[in-house]
């Protein structure tokens, strides 16, 4: 009967996955077909107007704070960090996913990068950056990262009013990464959201197997 309920659930979160899969998959695509055909001008320059019309000197520095958090150093490091925590807690497939997703995502931005071969925006930068602009690295990589952190933390929190904080903060910080993003002048808003979605579909391709594989280990354990 548990088994039967395990497989029922596992049905279901597919099920769901596949779905969210299907809209970040068609999120990249539209913005990826109007980035070809020249169409987010009018777009980017809206939402830029209005995060760049915020700028200040203390907002400047919760900006530079925020893109910090989905920068090279600070994923790296609790990539480490969670990978020991994992290793320690013997979740053998949890740590080999977990790697999959972050070196995963980061290998496949490079290649959407090169692929459409952006240049970033040249409209008041705050900061430098160099290569291509679209997707972007800082939303692709931190939606993954922040992603997979909050899968664990649910799976690990019994009590549902932790599980839904948990998925807020993780919507706040993810979301306040990009942000920071436009409003320090390196990125156009439409990279932001690409790489939401594209960081979306890896994420999710990555937890339906891991999903799976899981699914398989509890089983054996049971009988």
């Amino acid at each position: 009967m548990i088994i039967q309920q395990q497989v029922s659930a596992t049905k279901r979160f597919i099920l769901y996955a596949i779905t969210v899969l299907i809209i970040f998959c068609l999120i990249f695509w539209k913005f990826a077909d109007e980035l070809i055909e020249k169409e987010l001008y009018q777009f980017d320059m809206n939402i830029i107007n209005i995060i760049q019309g915020l700028i200040s000197e203390r907002n400047t520095e919760i900006m530079k704070a925020f893109t910090f958090l989905g920068s090279s150093k600070s994923i790296i490091l609790i990539s480490i960090i969670t990978i020991m925590l994992m290793i320690i807690y013997k979740k053998r497939w949890e740590v080999f996913f977990f790697i999959l997703a972050i070196i995963g995502s980061a290998l496949f931005n490079l290649l959407l990068k090169w692929i459409f071969h952006r240049a970033r925006p040249v409209i008041h930068p705050i900061i430098q950056e160099k290569g291509y602009s679209f997707p972007s690295g800082h939303a692709m990589m931190s939606f993954v990262l922040y992603g997979m952190l909050t899968y664990f933390l649910i799976l690990f929190y019994e009590k549902k009013t932790a599980k839904i904080m948990t998925f807020i903060m993780f919507f706040i910080l993810v979301l306040f990464i990009g942000i920071s993003r436009i409003y320090l002048g390196v990125h156009y808003p439409s990279d932001v959201l690409a790489g939401y979605s594209a960081g979306g579909a890896w994420l999710t391709m990555c937890l339906i197997l891991l999903k799976l594989i899981v699914e398989k280990r509890d089983k054996r354990q049971t009988l």
